[in-house]
């Protein structure tokens, strides 16, 4: 069963909420953090990437980076810019892009339901990006990004929902990219409790975005576990920041390839070879793929329409994916791309940038790019339910959840 918990969260006056709010630290490189944070001083960027503070040589990593992020997330709760919720209660996030409305409830989660398997995970994590957000986590005292987690919808939670969303809001803004962000407080204790049981019967939640900021969060609840032997299971530490969203509500977009280069064919050799796995047609515009084994491809100033042939997919979970035909049936036997993870010749594109920045970057000098039909929640979720992993980049999320709205303490006072 899953353990969904209220909490006192610090969150933002409302009256600059929207100057805080920021996109996950993991979107920015260095520089565009930098420019972010100069564009607005508020930004919770600034703490989430405290490198910003600093000058460029200053490792990204230096302890210096992780004691700034620490030191100014005390000084915002010190000048009153975060207020502390005087009890433990739910919120409801509900993000607005292009007229579709996505809403989810924001709790804590146990670190014991993901050390468990009850919240099921679909990625690998790299141990150098767990060990940042852990020492980030640390520093603070606090999570500061939420997880974004899936379950499959619940009628007795949707219901509760529904009823507190037609009164006042906590917060609502529009952020710079023309998101609407809108929050509710249930408070309620009898809403609170049906929603904690409601959970109770659930055996399986999902992880849909945030792989090494929950595995950072378990990691250092287990660090201060170890820290206080005589810790009952009831302490915050036991516990990390998500939100929650029911599998019907969510909206995944493909992320594409772009390859550097064909590894010494020419156009015609590999189309000739793209031809023994797919019927390969010239498109007259750029392809977008409306359904599963269709896939759009562009090279030379030109679109083509690949559907994969009878036969090629294999019967597995996993190899089914568009993202694994892809690189198992094209990527790997034809331009020897083996690793996706570490191999410099390949670019992955979430499909918020369009088809338009697939050709920008083959126009560029780029070999080829492909453009992907989006793997669906089904899929996520019975892979997860397999224990089997998909490959690097298979999902992108979109909207993306805001950093600095909830801060979920887990020690200190």
């Amino acid at each position: 069963m899953a353990t969904i918990r209220s909490f006192r969260a610090y969150r933002p006056r409302p009256e600059i909420v929207s100057r805080v709010a920021a996109l996950p630290y993991d979107v920015y490189n260095r520089e565009e953090a930098k420019a972010e944070v100069l564009r607005e001083p508020m930004s919770f960027l600034k703490i989430d990437r405290a490198e910003t503070s600093f000058g460029p040589e200053v490792d990204t990593y230096a302890p210096c980076v992780y004691e700034k992020a620490g030191a100014l997330l005390r000084e915002m709760i010190e000048d009153g810019t975060y207020i502390m919720e005087q009890k433990p209660v739910y919120y409801i996030y509900e993000l607005i892009m292009a007229g579709r409305h996505q809403t989810g409830l924001v709790a804590c989660a146990s670190i014991d339901d993901y050390i468990h398997g009850v919240i099921k995970k679909h990625e690998n994590t790299r141990a150098d990006k767990e060990t940042d957000r852990i020492r980030h986590v640390e520093a603070c005292g606090a999570q500061t990004g939420p997880i974004f987690l899936a379950y499959r919808s619940l009628d007795v939670v949707n219901r509760i929902i529904d009823r507190v969303k037609q009164k006042d809001k906590l917060y609502g803004f529009t952020s710079p990219d023309g998101i609407v962000h809108n929050v509710w407080v249930i408070d309620e204790k009898a809403d609170i409790d049906a929603i904690e049981h409601a959970f109770e019967g659930m055996n399986e939640i999902y992880i849909a975005d945030g792989h090494h900021r929950s595995a950072s969060a378990v990691k250092a609840g287990q660090n201060l576990r170890a820290l206080h032997p005589g810790y009952t299971g009831a302490e915050e530490f036991n516990y990390f920041l998500s939100v929650l969203f029911p599998h019907d509500q969510l909206m995944i977009m493909p992320y594409n390839r772009v390859v550097h280069d064909l590894a010494g064919l020419s156009k015609e050799d590999f189309l000739k070879k793209l031809s023994g796995k797919f019927d390969v047609a010239v498109s007259d515009g750029a392809v977008s793929p409306e359904q599963k084994g269709h896939f759009g491809m562009y090279m030379d100033h030109t679109w083509y329409r690949l559907i994969v042939k009878n036969g090629v997919v294999p019967d597995d979970v996993v190899g089914c994916l568009d993202v694994s035909v892809l690189q198992d049936q094209v990527l790997e036997p034809f331009l020897g791309i083996h690793d996706p993870r570490t191999d410099q010749r390949i670019r992955f594109v979430g499909g918020i940038r369009g088809l338009s920045e697939l050709e920008r970057l083959v126009d560029g000098g780029m070999a080829a790019a492909f453009s992907m039909f989006p793997t669906s929640i089904t899929e996520l979720f019975d892979i997860a339910d397999a224990g089997r992993l998909m490959p690097p980049k298979s999902t992108w999320f979109e909207p993306k959840l805001r950093s600095g709205i909830f801060i979920h303490q887990i020690e200190g006072e």
